[in-house]
């Protein structure tokens, strides 16, 4: 009788792990894709500043700024300029990437970036 008693109560150990496990599975994408976040804003400023760099001595901008950052996110990277008299600034945006199923983007990480013209 114990033993019966006890084989069950493993059972519902067992169901109830995974009934658990999409609420745990949920959370880790969710950790990953902040990470992910993260990871796009901080790739966005490297390529706001290599960009801004390249222009400021009239290099070519927009292929160094892509050259910055991954190449799974090169893809995705615009860094358009604009120029004052003095100075010249680069913004880099970059679109967002998702792991989670039916979402396809998180918007875009944008970082801006002024360096002084070289004359």
């Amino acid at each position: 009788m114990y033993d019966s008693r006890q084989r069950r109560d493993r059972g519902q150990v067992a169901l109830e792990y995974l009934g658990f496990l999409p609420i745990l599975l949920l959370v880790a994408m969710g950790a990953v894709q902040l990470g992910l976040i993260a990871y796009t804003a901080q790739q966005a400023g490297t390529a706001a500043r290599a960009g801004a760099r390249s222009a400021s001595l009239d290099g070519p901008h927009e292929r160094d700024c892509r050259a910055a950052v991954s190449d799974w996110l090169a893809g995705k990277t615009t860094c358009p300029e604009s120029r004052g008299d003095d100075e010249v600034t680069v913004t880099a945006e970059i679109t967002i990437p998702s792991i989670i199923p039916g979402k396809d983007d998180f918007g875009t990480a944008r970082k801006i970036a002024t360096m002084p013209l070289d004359h």
